[in-house]
């Protein structure tokens, strides 16, 4: 399946650095470094990983169904 990609270079390079960013800080929760609970952590954790896994395929499915495309913008 061949998807055109939506997502520009400005906004692939800040998914990536807040998806890192996000799952550290979720990563922590659950390893207990920060105390904010089991579910907090886990849902950051997804968080950071469906923003990084976006950025680096330059694919979002939630752009297309809304119709939005930074592939053009520079």
């Amino acid at each position: 399946m061949n998807m055109k990609n939506n997502i520009g270079a400005t906004d692939r390079r800040t998914r990536i650095v807040v998806g890192l960013a996000v799952g550290l800080v979720g990563l922590a929760i659950l390893g207990d470094l920060l105390a904010l609970g089991t579910v907090v952590g886990a849902a950051l954790s997804l968080v950071g990983l469906v923003l990084v896994g976006t950025g680096l395929v330059r694919v979002c499915l939630l752009y297309r169904l809304l119709g939005i495309d930074t592939s053009r913008s520079r």
